[in-house]
């Protein structure tokens, strides 16, 4: 495995929504690169340093990743769990037919 892939991916939403997965350290670091500057913030800040660390081999993968996914998550980015839109969809089935 490379070193700079996560465990498990990151998924955010990009654009109109769209959900991406995040899957390495390279990864996070384009996206955070790409952030508006007039948007960035602390936590950007922490999180892009934190990837270029990891890149260097200073730190872990999975630490920038979880700096990572708390900078996404401080920005409303995450993606929802596709296990929990799956449940979710199947009980608004159910409704659906009991509605019938």
């Amino acid at each position: 495995m490379k070193p700079d892939l996560f465990r498990q991916p990151v998924t955010i939403l990009v654009g109109l929504g769209f959900p991406v997965e995040v899957n390495s350290v390279m990864d996070a670091y384009r996206h955070l690169a790409e952030w508006l500057a007039s948007l960035r913030d602390a936590a950007h800040s922490v999180a892009l340093r934190a990837c270029s660390a990891a890149l260097r081999g200073d730190i872990e993968a999975e630490t920038a990743r979880g700096l990572f996914a708390a900078f996404a998550e401080k920005h409303d980015l995450m993606a929802p769990e596709t296990n929990v839109i799956a449940a979710s969809r199947r009980r608004h089935d159910k409704a659906a037919v009991g509605c019938i």
